[in-house]
């Protein structure tokens, strides 16, 4: 994330709740787009939780992907992929605690943005019961 944070868990929080952010602002932007061309809320729902992952945790969960699969067959190898990671010791909580924190936000930002989105389609809903 390029950001200077903390190490361990205190990082790992820290990141977290930047992700929850970012899920706010990123479900508040696709709201916005979805009452101005009429798409539905799970449009909304669905692409402002993926594009908020992949904003708040992209970085992060490549690392854990490279590390993962990549042949790490020398210690000069496994010391230069490491060294680019900010606390590679705790990787795995950090991407963890960046997704919930994306989706949370984005849950959050339904309940906060979506009312009058929601109640638009209810009323007007084509696919319902006849």
């Amino acid at each position: 994330m390029n950001l200077p944070l903390h190490t361990g868990l205190l990082g790992a929080l820290e990141a977290g709740l930047i992700a929850f952010l970012i899920g706010v602002l990123v479900y508040a932007g696709w709201a916005w787009i979805c009452r101005r061309t009429g798409l539905k809320v799970g449009h909304a729902i669905g692409w402002g939780a993926a594009i908020a992952v992949a904003i708040a945790a992209g970085i992060d969960a490549w690392s854990l992907f490279y590390i993962g699969m990549v042949k790490l067959e020398s210690p000069l190898y496994a010391r230069l992929a490491l060294a680019g990671i900010h606390d590679a010791d705790n990787l795995g909580t950090r991407v963890l605690l960046e997704v919930v924190g994306a989706m949370s936000g984005t849950v959050l930002g339904w309940w906060l943005f979506s009312g009058h989105l929601a109640a638009a389609h209810a009323s007007n809903d084509v696919d319902g019961p006849a």
